[in-house]
């Protein structure tokens, strides 16, 4: 496992060549093109590696398939296959193996789904059988533990002999997720009813004829952490829409607060830099992906910070709150638990270089690489980011910070 040393650069400036197209996005289509039966076309998919291996997944012939450590490849071909009249077992790392999927399961398997645990009940791997008669119409699903749980049956429920009714229960986190799953299922031609709480779905035949992904709101906002923490910024995202299906665009507001100002110019957006506030407030329920980056922003920039919503890190590809404790320590700053409340007790003094741990974790990564614009960053194991963004250092190294191999 080799480590990359980026050196301190206060100015950056330039367009983001690389930037991917949604991930989100990119994997809901490709799972709603293979229920339509594969007839349409699709744009400007994502290059991520999770992109990339649903793609392949999705026509995968094999009985065994392996999703590595893509989270959201497992769940959505959980649900994709319990339909599929196939037989199949899913598996992944060793930490895959270690995150829960047992409300999706017990989901499935109340609509008439034959699926097994092969090792650990609640955690995959998973035995899937060919599906029984539909058993039920209507689901309650807890809606604060993953909302790719929700998503997953969504999009299978036109597929169902009878539809599907989900009444989510409990706190709901991350909405604009099963928003987008809503609005990306229309566009296939569905007729999904979504009050809030309760979604309707009818049987129906899916199709499309063509769909274009947009720009990565969650991968942007690590352009955002470096404009915020350059002493100048002057970028350009490229294939950014303001106006966008993706929950994490909200990037924008808050990184209005933490001295990044972003101006729409057609399909591209420009960061500068402006005046931050001495304290940030946030809730991250709807937008998690997005708290890691923040968090390093507001230590290093020596801003308090309050955060809410930030439970659901613990099941990501890491325990993210305490991977962000421990690499925050690094740089004097703490992240401390008080209640359902995060508080973020900013650096006092920046230390002239930090070595980052990155946990597996492709977000640690990219959330932490924006401190070169203060000092000497050493990252491990840089190779995590082919998951989400493949190209994130060709990119920070054209744009004029110095990338070096450990």
């Amino acid at each position: 496992m080799n480590s990359i040393t980026l050196s301190p650069k206060n100015s950056i400036q330039g367009e983001v060549t690389h930037l991917p197209s949604s991930k989100s996005i990119s994997n809901r289509v490709l799972v709603l093109n293979a229920l339509a039966g594969n007839v349409g076309k699709l744009h400007n998919l994502s290059d991520a590696n999770d992109t990339q291996l649903m793609q392949r997944m999705v026509l995968c012939n094999d009985e065994i398939i392996n999703v590595e450590d893509a989270g959201t490849v497992m769940r959505f071909l959980t649900a994709y296959f319990a339909i599929s009249g196939k037989t199949k077992t899913l598996t992944g790392t060793a930490r895959m193996k270690e995150r829960p999927i047992g409300i999706l399961v017990d989901s499935l398997r109340l609509l008439g789904a034959d699926i097994d645990y092969l090792e650990k009940d609640g955690y995959p791997p998973l035995r899937i059988k060919s599906f029984q008669d539909q058993k039920t119409n209507t689901l309650q699903v807890r809606g604060d533990v993953s909302s790719q749980f929700i998503s997953a049956l969504m999009m299978i429920a036109p597929g169902l002999p009878k539809g599907l009714t989900i009444e989510i229960t409990g706190h709901l986190g991350s909405k604009p997720y099963i928003d987008m799953t809503a609005s990306l299922m229309k566009g296939f031609g569905a007729k999904v009813n979504f009050d809030g709480r309760l979604i309707q779905i009818e049987k129906q035949v899916l199709s499309v004829n063509e769909h274009t992904v947009e720009g990565d709101w969650s991968a942007a906002s690590y352009w955002f952490g470096f404009a915020a923490l350059c002493k100048e910024a002057n970028l350009i995202l490229p294939n950014m829409a303001l106006r966008s299906l993706q929950g994490d665009r909200v990037v924008v507001d808050m990184m209005e607060n933490l001295g990044v100002a972003c101006e729409p110019r057609g399909s591209k957006l420009h960061l500068r830099k402006k005046d931050h506030m001495p304290f940030f407030s946030w809730d991250f329920t709807h937008c998690p992906d997005l708290a890691q980056t923040i968090a390093v922003v507001c230590a290093a920039k020596g801003i308090e910070g309050s955060f809410k919503g930030l439970e659901s890190l613990r099941i990501k590809e890491t325990d993210r709150i305490a991977a962000l404790q421990n690499e925050l320590a690094k740089i004097n700053a703490q992240l401390i638990e008080e209640g359902d409340t995060w508080r973020l007790v900013p650096s006092i003094k920046l230390p002239d270089k930090v070595s980052i741990h990155t946990y597996h974790d492709h977000r640690m990564a990219m959330a932490f690489a924006p401190l070169a614009g203060l000092m000497q960053v050493e990252i491990e194991d840089p190779a995590v980011t082919r998951k989400s963004y493949p190209k994130f250092w060709d990119d920070v190294k054209r744009l004029g910070i110095l990338v070096n191999v450990v």
